[in-house]
């Protein structure tokens, strides 16, 4: 089950990406345009946060089943000086959970505002410090902290 479930975590990860970058580019083109939040805005702002919580309770559970965490928490002095054990163990899964949030945080807040060039800011702002911690915490094939391929295989 663990290989299936990191496929589908690897894939879903560019389903989040894509709906974080689209609302991203949604808000700046409503904020130039001066546009009204309409139909398509709060679409996108609904998956960005339904994909982001799917990929989350995805990590949570390839966190408990990954061999390198396990093998992290089996021994922590010797695993802490692996960089890879130490990435996945900690890092992703912090940067992960803290970016998740400042997507829910930022669509409440969004939902909850009166006026539609302050739903674009609010979304904008929180989307952006939230794509910027993403792309720290994935393992991408250039990262320094952990590599992995661009789409994971069997």
């Amino acid at each position: 089950m663990y290989p299936y479930l990191l496929l589908i975590h690897s894939s879903v990860r560019w389903i989040v990406l894509f709906f974080i970058i689209f609302s991203i580019f949604r808000c700046i083109l409503g904020l130039i345009s001066k546009g009204s939040f309409g139909k398509t805005d709060h679409l996108v702002r609904i998956f960005t946060i339904t994909f982001s919580h799917l990929q989350l309770v995805l990590g949570f559970i390839l966190y408990f089943q990954s061999p390198i965490v396990r093998s992290f928490f089996f021994n922590p002095t010797e695993s802490f000086f692996i960089p890879e054990a130490r990435f996945f163990a900690s890092t992703h899964i912090s940067l992960m959970i803290a970016s998740v949030i400042l997507l829910t945080i930022g669509s409440a807040i969004s939902k909850r505002k009166k006026e539609d060039p302050e739903k674009f800011k609010n979304l904008l702002f929180w989307n952006s410090i939230s794509l910027f911690l993403i792309f720290i915490a994935i393992p991408w094939p250039f990262s320094p902290l952990s590599q992995r391929p661009y789409l994971r295989g069997f």
